[in-house]
């Protein structure tokens, strides 16, 4: 009979949460390199380029692939006939090893999770506990499969309970545009399907620990159900356009993944949960020897890409930028920002409207300047700051007008799509928002040379810090005239897509 030692699932979890904090799966690596070496839209090429890159500098570096390093999600089969040498619970175990992850100071991982959640939201400092699911299977081992899932990509899940006579493929290729880019596309899509509501919902997240593998369904053909959605999906989501960070391009998923289960005759429950371009899962078996060994990839594994800024970027001082430079910006110009760049994302944003609705002064002036939405890793060594990717800009689209009628706010960056009440506050004011790559943390931390918190400094990641940046690269996405590239370029690509057809 296997003993499984309650230190093994710790330092196995442990491990396991670290190296997928650095190393991509090696199939997403194949299918996104596949997906720059056919990408026709410049842009879209560019935001690959620049995942793959960070991806690599990552595997290099030992650091996380993106500044927001998931909720963590574990899957635990447990052999019946296995026997623990524990004190601990099987979950008390899972979060120990979140815990030791976490904290250790050679890679530090941002905590996310927090407490209380629709009251105080208190960070829980260490990113405990995990969402942890436990099945019984014959057998003498323990199989666990570990995720860290990032909190935009998740806030793109949808769930309907459809009518049984609905179309699957109908409802996913209507949640999709509204799902924008705030779950960093390309990556892959979760479908479940069946059971009851909180089964579907599993199901979509238990397929994303699958490898990516459409190429070779199509190559041989579909034999089931679920396989013939695949592979109608895959051809019909990357037909809409949407591409690489939502600029319009030819892929915007890698992959589509469907399980079903059995469900009552009455209903067709149907789930869609994204994986971003920050794909980290791992799988290990515990057998009574040790705690798992996970082996280093080779970084041969990785294609040699350089990125260079091109022939019409503009290099913008942001000490110094007016308004006027400002109002000639394009959507889809390039940008290398070089000055001081504060930074707020939810939280900070709240508490300066709150303060500005009770006519308070605000601890730091933001009259022309930009605004990053972002909530870095810390740093370590010699590093001005951890991992710095942009979060998800909608979310601060409701305090977008206040910020820039009260404050004189100059811009915004974040990553993906802005929604009419942003865009519009943007045309009024003659702002602009920049978009940087999502899934590319670590690359565009390099162009921080020296961080502090000049505000908020309770919030931990979510405080104001303060940025000198040297040559961050931005894209224009909304220019002061509230046109935006996430509408024009989809649309774009989706025609070229129709014509190619």
């Amino acid at each position: 009979m296997t003993v499984i030692r309650q230190d093994d699932v710790i330092d196995s979890v442990a491990d396991a949460l670290q190296y997928i904090s650095y190393y991509h799966p090696k199939d997403f690596i194949q299918a996104m390199n596949a997906a720059y070496e056919r990408e026709e839209n410049p842009a879209a090429r560019d935001a690959i380029a620049q995942i793959l890159i960070n991806s690599r500098m990552c595997a290099t570096g030992h650091r996380p692939i993106c500044q927001d390093t998931g909720i963590v999600t574990v899957f635990v089969h447990v052999g019946m006939d296995v026997r623990w040498d524990a004190e601990m619970s099987l979950d008390d175990m899972v979060n120990e090893g979140v815990r030791r992850a976490y904290l250790l100071p050679d890679n530090i991982l941002r905590a996310s999770v927090l407490a209380d959640p629709d009251g105080k939201r208190q960070n829980t400092r260490d990113n405990t506990p995990a969402i942890i699911h436990h099945k019984l299977v014959p057998g003498n081992t323990v199989e666990i499969h570990v995720a860290a899932k990032g909190g935009g990509s998740e806030a793109k899940s949808k769930f309907a309970m459809l009518n049984p006579s609905d179309s699957v493929v109908d409802w996913v290729l209507e949640q999709i545009p509204k799902m924008g880019a705030g779950w960093c596309p390309p990556g892959m899509l979760g479908i479940g399907i069946g059971g009851t509501a909180e089964k579907a919902m599993q199901l979509a997240k238990e397929s994303l620990l699958e490898p990516i593998d459409i190429q070779e369904l199509k190559a041989r053909g579909a034999t089931t159900r679920s396989e013939e959605l695949r592979l109608e999906l895959f051809d019909k989501v990357n037909q809409t356009g949407i591409g690489a960070q939502g600029l319009g391009g030819l892929t915007t998923v890698l992959d589509i993944k469907v399980l079903d289960y059995p469900t009552h005759a009455a209903n067709k429950p149907v789930a869609i949960i994204p994986n971003c371009a920050a794909t980290r899962h791992v799988h290990f078996t515990l057998d009574g020897s040790g705690a798992a060994e996970l082996p280093a990839p080779s970084l041969d594994d990785w294609p040699d890409i350089t990125w260079e800024a091109g022939e019409g970027v503009k290099r913008v001082n942001l000490d110094t930028v007016t308004a006027e430079e400002i109002q000639s910006w394009v959507p889809g110009d390039t940008l290398l920002l070089s000055g001081k760049l504060l930074t707020g994302r939810d939280a900070a944003h709240k508490r300066m409207v709150d303060m500005l609705g009770r006519g308070e002064s605000l601890p730091v002036d933001l009259k022309g300047r930009f605004i990053y939405y972002v909530g870095p890793v810390d740093p370590i060594g010699n590093e001005a700051v951890g991992p710095a990717g942009p979060t998800t800009a909608t979310r601060m689209d409701k305090f977008t007008r206040t910020m820039l009628e009260q404050t004189g706010l100059a811009g915004m960056i974040g990553k993906a799509e802005r929604g009419p009440v942003a865009i519009e506050a943007i045309r009024d004011h003659k702002a602009a928002y920049l978009m940087a790559v999502g899934g590319a943390a670590y690359l565009v931390a390099q162009a921080i040379k020296r961080s502090r918190v000049v505000a908020f400094e309770d919030l931990g990641m979510e405080a104001i810090y303060e940025f000198d940046v040297e040559d961050m690269p931005v894209t224009v996405a909304v220019d002061a005239g509230g046109n935006s590239v996430h509408q024009s370029g989809p649309a774009k690509w989706r025609d070229i897509i129709a014509q190619q057809g």
